[in-house]
């Protein structure tokens, strides 16, 4: 609430009783009737000056800090308008005036001090016009705004739901997404600020974005208030705010308020054309809408056991409503990725189901990103890779900002032999989602391909600072090192990895670097490690810490060129081939490139391999 004037008759109480009719000065030299005019007419006109200044602000997306000027102004003019109208009560006792009636005569004093004050507050008011910077609207031939959206504080009574706040929060990410002309930082690290005291500058610069929008959501049985509010971090300035009081069964529609009143201050279109509109794709049913939002939050913890509860939050969601498009899309999401993360069930098993359920959201809303994203990676690991890259562009066009799908548009292209392309989708998807180790890892796995250690490092260097557990970046730097001939370098990262992942896994370690020391059989543990148990990566109480992608490669480090041409033979029969394929790819593999049977397996994997165009044709002696 902004600070009011003092009420006239404050200013009017106890004027005095006994005046002296033509002089007009107070007995005991207290203000007489013209002082007491000024001091009304001072009040009304400060008064005035302020319900005035509010609305243009407001107009304007002036900051609050102009209005406290104008008050801190109006505050020193009041002592002022004493003094002056106390002197000008004194010295015009001896004068003879005409003039404006009683009750007029101290206007014209107060309105001249009021404009004195407002003219006071003017430097600070155009200091901070002057140097406030305009916000980044699309316009062209400059950078598309930027933005990401925290995760709305749940204001409920109960902490329990703290996925809906979560889920309000992603759903309107995933609507501002859309737009092509804004640039949106992914969930995964506009996230990772939860219930963190962090100033929201910070939070922009570390996500590198110029606004932010937070807000908070309090659900009560069937309603729900939302307040969010667009801040220019570089200013500091809220450029906008609003409050939603609705029924649960209109969530839909106030997220694509939220999304078009955000759109509309900065001067973007709300949604590309051919995208369907959020309610074509909302529920009816409270219940699935409360099971999607659960699904979310446990598909993003990339846990095991937390990865089967959204596959059963996303099919509960769906037999409440089988309409509900959006949890078909969260199901295909959740079932592209969990195979990668248990061997609880096959690759096989998981991608027919996310296909499946790409479909039905497709069938339901022929504009979401997700299910094309999902059915574009399930193409490409079943090998139709320019399939997949098609279907992935789709799903980027639907949604500009949609982190998962550059990375897997990145790692897709880089099997069909267009590394420049696909480093650059995955140098946007690390922009878009700067604090995933998941992006950053990919990314590397795809720089060590290009041949590009030194790089590998300075792409998963931050991971391990932001997210020190995940063993993701410790394989990728461990490897990097090893692969350069930098063990000591390496040695300390293997160990990381191994006693992070568990399971016996040190002691892999120790026999590996033991092997390449010369301090034990080569050849009987390169055997051991060619004889892994297929997935059994998977599962951290196995022992093995090296699967697909990094067997090959130490097999050849081994100097055990056919364990390594077998190893590859049989595991190309298997299905969820792409970290072989990966590590078919990389420098490390040129001992045995340019062999018949390496090139079988290659082909089979329908992976074009831009080295062997140049490594074998030089071996043969071509030109």
């Amino acid at each position: 609430m902004h600070p009011q004037p003092p009420e006239p008759a404050a200013l009017a109480h106890d004027t005095g009783s006994h005046h002296r009719p033509d002089t007009g000065q107070g007995v005991g030299g207290q203000p007489s009737l013209f002082a007491s005019e000024a001091l009304i007419g001072y009040g009304v006109a400060a008064f005035a000056v302020l319900q005035i200044a509010e609305p243009i602000m407001h107009g304007f997306h002036w900051p609050d800090a102009i209005l406290s000027y104008i008050v801190a102004a109006l505050a020193l003019g009041f002592p002022i308008v004493v003094g002056l109208a106390w002197i000008f009560d004194v010295n015009a006792g001896h004068i003879e005036r005409t003039g404006p009636a009683p009750g007029l005569r101290g206007a014209p004093l107060a309105l001249i001090l009021v404009g004195l004050g407002v003219l006071a507050a003017a430097p600070g008011t155009d200091w901070f016009l002057l140097s406030r910077k305009p916000a980044p609207a699309a316009a062209a031939g400059t950078a598309a705004p930027t933005i990401a959206v925290l995760p709305f504080v749940n204001l409920s009574s109960d902490r329990e739901q703290e996925y809906f706040s979560d889920g309000i929060s992603e759903e309107i990410l995933n609507v501002l997404a859309r737009l092509p002309e804004l640039s949106v930082a992914a969930r995964t690290s506009s996230f990772q600020f939860k219930g963190e005291m962090q100033d929201v500058a910070q939070i922009a610069q570390q996500l590198k974005v110029r606004m932010v929008l937070e807000g908070s959501v309090r659900k009560q049985a069937d309603k729900v208030r939302i307040t969010a509010q667009l801040i220019d971090a570089q200013t500091g300035f809220h450029l906008w705010s609003q409050t939603h009081d609705r029924s649960l069964k209109d969530i839909f529609a106030i997220q694509d308020e939220i999304a078009r009143a955000i759109g509309d201050e900065l001067k973007l279109r709300v949604r590309p054309s051919g995208v369907a509109p959020p309610q074509a794709r909302g529920t009816a049913s409270a219940e699935a809408h409360d099971l999607y939002l659960r699904g979310l939050a446990q598909w993003q913890t990339r846990n095991i056991d937390e990865l089967w509860a959204a596959k059963g939050s996303f099919e509960r969601a769906i037999a409440a409503d089988p309409g509900f498009a959006d949890a078909w899309g969260g199901l295909a999401l959740c079932m592209a990725v969990l195979p990668d993360y248990t061997t609880r069930i096959s690759y096989g098993e998981a991608w027919a189901l996310g296909r499946e359920a790409s479909e039905r959201a497709l069938a339901l809303d022929p504009g979401m990103a997700e299910a094309f994203a999902t059915f574009g990676i399930i193409e490409s690991n079943e090998v139709r890779r320019e399939t997949g890259v098609a279907l992935i562009r789709r799903a980027i066009a639907l949604r500009p900002s949609f982190a998962t799908a550059h990375q897997w548009l990145g790692t897709t292209l880089m099997m069909v032999g267009e590394q420049e392309e696909g480093l650059a989708s995955l140098a946007r998807a690390a922009a878009l989602d700067p604090r995933s180790a998941v992006v950053a890892s990919n990314r590397a796995s795809m720089l060590a391909i290009a041949g590009r250690n030194a790089d590998v490092v300075a792409a998963c260097a931050p991971a391990l600072e932001f997210a020190p557990r995940s063993v993701l970046c410790m394989r990728n730097i461990s490897f990097a090192y090893l692969l350069d001939g930098k063990r000591d370098a390496a040695r300390p990262l293997f160990d990381r990895w191994a006693q992070q992942w568990g399971g016996g896994g040190d002691r892999q370690v120790a026999e590996l670097f033991e092997a390449l020391d010369g301090r034990t059989d080569r050849n009987a543990f390169a055997q051991k490690l060619a004889a892994t148990p297929d997935r059994a990566w998977n599962d951290p109480e196995s022992g093995y810490l090296m699967g697909q992608f990094e067997i090959p490669l130490l097999l050849v480090l081994l100097d055990e060129k056919e364990l390594a041409l077998r190893y590859a033979e049989r595991q190309v029969e298997r299905s969820g081939t792409d970290n072989l394929a990966w590590a078919l790819l990389m420098p490390a593999m040129d001992p045995v490139r340019c062999d018949p049977r390496f090139t079988a397996v290659v082909g089979r994997l329908k992976v074009k391999d831009p080295r062997a165009a140049t490594l074998c044709a030089a071996k043969r002696g071509g030109p």
